[in-house]
Formats: C-alpha cells, sequence, structure tokens
C-alpha cells in the first residue's frame, strides 16, 4: 500500500472517531434534556402530590413518557426526589459561598485579632443571612426537602443518599459554624448554636410561607435579623480576655 493510501486509511478512522464522538455528545445531550424533562415533572408532582402520593406514572405522564422509559434514568421515585433535592442543595451551597462580607462601616482601626474578629462578625453574618434568604426567597426548595419526612421518621432514601444529602446541608452551615469558632466559641458549642440557628430559620421560615406568622404580627425578616444580633453579640463575650468590637447597627 502506498503513501497516499495509508493516509486515506488514517483520514478514514480519524473521521470514524470523530463521527464516534459526536454522537456519544448529542446522546448526552438528548439524555440530560430528558433527565431534566424527569425533574421538572417530579418536582410539580412532589410539590402537588407529596412524596408518597406523586407516583412513578403520574411522573412519567407529566414528563410525556411512559413509566417504563422513566427507569432509563431512574430506579425508583425516591431516587427522582434525592436528584432533586440534591440539585436543590447544591444550589444552597453555591448561594452561601457566593456570600460576602459587607466591608466595614468606618476605616479599619487595630490590627492582628481585632480585625480578624471583626472579619468574623461580618462573615457570620453574610453566611447566616444567605442562608436564610435563600429559603425565603425559594419556599419550594424549603417545601422539597420537608417532603423527605412522614410524621417524625424520614422515609424514601436510602441512608447513603440520605447521608450524602445531610452532608451537603451541613455544609451550608459549615461557614457560620467556623465564624463562631473564630469569634470565640468553643467547637460543641458552635456546633450547638449552628443547629439552634437552623431551628430558628426553619420555624421562622415554616410560619412565613404559611401565613401563620401573621397572627403574632410580625414579619420573619426582622425576627431573624433580632435573632442574628443577639447571637453576634454571645460570641462577643466567650472570650473575656479579648476587646471585640461592639455589633454595628445595620
Amino acid at each position: 500500500m502506498g503513501k497516499n493510501g495509508k493516509n486515506l486509511l488514517s483520514e478514514s478512522a480519524s473521521n470514524v472517531l470523530v463521527d464516534q464522538d459526536a454522537r456519544i455528545t448529542r446522546q448526552r445531550a438528548v439524555t440530560d434534556v430528558r433527565r431534566a424533562l424527569v425533574l421538572t415533572a417530579a418536582r410539580s408532582a412532589f410539590l402537588e402530590l407529596g412524596l408518597e402520593g406523586a407516583s412513578l406514572r403520574e411522573i412519567a405522564k407529566r414528563a410525556g413518557y411512559s413509566p417504563g422509559a422513566i427507569y432509563s434514568y431512574f430506579s425508583s421515585k425516591e431516587e427522582v426526589y434525592g436528584a432533586l433535592l440534591g440539585e436543590s442543595l447544591e444550589r444552597l451551597n453555591a448561594f452561601v459561598d457566593a456570600a460576602e462580607s459587607a466591608p466595614e462601616r468606618r476605616p479599619p482601626s487595630g490590627r492582628g485579632e481585632a480585625a480578624s474578629l471583626r472579619l468574623a462578625q461580618r462573615t457570620l453574618r453574610a453566611k447566616a443571612t444567605a442562608f436564610f434568604d435563600f429559603y425565603r426567597e425559594s419556599p419550594r426548595d424549603l417545601d422539597l426537602g420537608f417532603y423527605l419526612f412522614h410524621g417524625m421518621q424520614p422515609r424514601g432514601l436510602t441512608p447513603s443518599l440520605n447521608a450524602q444529602l445531610n452532608d451537603r446541608l451541613r455544609n451550608a452551615l459549615e461557614p457560620t459554624r467556623q465564624a463562631l469558632v473564630t469569634l470565640g466559641f468553643r467547637v460543641g458549642d458552635a456546633q450547638a448554636e449552628v443547629t439552634a440557628l437552623f431551628a430558628h430559620i426553619v420555624g421562622l421560615l415554616l410560619l412565613s410561607h404559611t401565613g401563620r406568622i401573621r397572627m403574632f404580627r410580625q414579619q420573619s425578616q426582622a425576627l431573624f435579623d433580632r435573632y442574628l444580633d443577639a447571637l453576634i453579640k454571645r460570641a462577643s463575650t466567650q472570650a473575656p480576655r479579648r476587646s471585640l468590637p461592639r455589633v454595628a447597627a445595620k
């Protein structure tokens, strides 16, 4: 075989590889689109019917597929739910990560430890507020999280997936915990404070989203700000030998 023949074979093989790559890329794109349609349908079904009330058949119907076609993407409705909640938690973490500490309102004074403590105060406010704002602005994401529970017993997810999702939720609260440690809380106390903050946020948002907060003639944002101010003030008393700056008025 001459040189030209070898070149033709090499070019032909390259074309085959290019075609295969293009076909794989198209197949992945189609799979991603169909999977997104299933998740969109599942989200609406879960929101309207709840986790236990929504069946794979109902999800398939809303997505425009047969129930059998759904199994090409998910093995169960619990897996669908896990994917939806996982995506929600990824957006939560991205939202918290993007929250930046507000600049100081006055020219910086002091150096070293005092400056670090002021930064920790601003970081605590920014990260905790971002967590609150994410669910305040996206009530459906909060609703989605609570479909995991039936009464007080978690249902629907494997222990492995449940642990994975819980880890991502804790990750979104980790910057707040770290700021509390920097401000002087012991590790165990900081974790307890984060748990209390989480419970406070969830309680306020449930009252707000259901309209129950009106019976108290209160607003969730004002109550959250008040709680956060008190938390930062408590943090300033954790290390008596440190001279922490007062919490600046917002």
